[in-house]
C-alpha cells in the first residue's frame, strides 16, 4: 500500500522509539533483578560460559566431543531451571521477559521485503492523523441526514431528490466499506453545499481505517503543490507530490475552484492518466458538469472522466444555508 513518505517516516520513527523503549525497559528490569537477586547475574554469566564451551567442543579436533557437548548441555539445563525458579519466586510474571516489541519482525517493521503488521498499523494511525489535521476524517456515514434533501420531484430532471440522494449515500457507503485496490473511480457532481465534501471525507476516513493509504486534497492545494514541485527546484516538494500517484485512493475536492491555466490542465490530465494506467482509485468532486469540465480543461480530460469514472449525482438545496437558518 502506497503510504506517503511523510507517513512512512513518522511510522518508522514511532516503531524505532517503541523498540528502543522496550530494550531500555528490559535492561532496567535485568539490572534491578541482578541487584535484588545477585545469584541471577552469576547464573547468566555461567550460561554464557557453558554455551562457549559447547561451541568449543563442536570445533574441537580431539577428545570425546559428544561427551563434552552432553555435559555442557546438562549444566546449561540445570542453570536454566535454577534461574526460572529464582525468577518465579522473586518477580511477577513477565518482569524479565526480554521478547522484542514484535515477535514477527523483531521490531524491524519488515518480514523479508514485506511490511510487518506492526509497522502497517502505525502507518494507519499516522494516516488518520494526517486526515484529521486536514479537517478530514471526523465525519462518519452515521451523521449523514437524508431529511436535508426534499422528498419531492425535481421539475428539471423528473426524479425524486431524496431518492437520488439515498442512492448516492448507499453508493458512497458501499464503495468505502468494500474498497480494494481494484475499486473504480467516482465523480461527485452537483451544486455547492449538497454534501460532496462530507461524503468524500466519510469515504476517506473509512478507507483509511481499513488500512489503505488515502490522500485528500482540495484542487487548489493540489495544483499549487504540483506547480511548486515542477518549477521551484525544491526536491522536498517533488518528493511530497509522489504521494498523489502512489496512494491507494486519491480524493480531489472542489475541482473547478482552482485558478485555471495551461499548467493546471496539463497537470490534471497527467494525474488522471497516470492513475488510470496504474489502476489506482480516484474520487473527484466538482460543481461542474462534464460539458463545463470539457470547456474549462479539455475534451480529453472530459472523455476520461466520462468513460472511466462512475458519476454520482448530488441534488437538492444548499445544506449549509439550511443549517445556518436552522431549517
Amino acid at each position: 500500500m502506497g503510504y506517503s513518505a511523510e507517513v512512512m517516516q513518522r511510522a518508522r520513527a514511532r516503531l524505532a522509539e517503541a523498540k528502543a523503549d522496550r530494550e531500555s525497559e528490559n535492561q532496567q528490569h535485568l539490572a534491578q533483578a541482578y541487584r535484588q537477586v545477585p545469584r541471577l547475574r552469576e547464573i547468566d554469566q555461567q550460561l554464557r560460559v557453558t554455551m562457549a564451551l559447547a561451541a568449543q567442543a563442536v570445533f574441537s579436533q580431539g577428545g570425546d566431543v559428544q561427551s563434552a557437548m552432553d555435559a555442557a548441555r546438562q549444566k546449561n539445563l540445570a542453570l536454566q531451571r535454577e534461574r526460572e525458579e529464582l525468577v518465579r519466586e522473586n518477580f511477577e510474571d513477565g518482569y524479565l521477559d526480554d521478547s522484542p516489541i514484535c515477535e514477527k519482525c523483531g521490531g524491524s517493521g519488515y518480514i523479508g521485503s514485506n511490511m510487518c503488521e506492526c509497522l502497517r498499523e502505525l502507518c494507519r494511525q499516522e494516516q488518520k492523523k494526517e486526515l484529521t489535521f486536514l479537517n478530514v476524517g471526523r465525519e462518519t456515514f452515521d451523521q449523514f441526514r437524508l431529511d436535508y434533501y426534499p422528498d419531492r420531484i425535481d421539475p428539471k430532471l423528473g426524479v425524486n431528490i431524496q431518492a437520488v440522494m439515498e442512492k448516492t449515500y448507499q453508493t458512497c457507503r458501499k464503495y468505502a466499506f468494500g474498497f480494494s485496490e481494484k475499486s473504480g473511480n467516482l465523480l461527485f457532481s452537483g451544486d455547492t453545499g449538497l454534501g460532496k465534501t462530507f461524503l468524500s471525507a466519510c469515504i476517506a476516513r473509512t478507507v483509511a481505517d481499513r488500512g489503505y493509504s488515502v490522500v485528500y486534497e482540495s484542487a487548489g492545494h493540489l495544483f499549487s503543490k504540483l506547480e511548486r514541485a515542477k518549477f521551484s527546484g525544491d526536491e522536498t516538494a517533488r518528493e511530497e507530490t509522489k504521494k498523489y500517484t502512489a496512494c491507494d485512493l486519491l480524493i480531489v475536492d472542489d475541482l473547478g475552484t482552482e485558478m485555471p491555466g495551461q499548467f493546471t490542465t496539463a497537470a490534471l490530465y497527467s494525474l488522471i492518466n497516470d492513475r488510470l494506467l496504474s489502476g489506482k482509485a480516484m474520487i473527484i468532486s466538482t460543481n461542474l458538469n462534464v460539458d463545463e469540465l470539457s470547456r474549462r480543461y479539455s475534451p480529453q480530460i472530459a472523455s476520461r472522466l466520462r468513460g472511466s469514472f462512475t458519476r454520482v449525482a448530488f441534488l437538492g438545496e444548499d445544506i449549509r444555508v439550511k443549517k445556518n437558518w436552522g431549517l
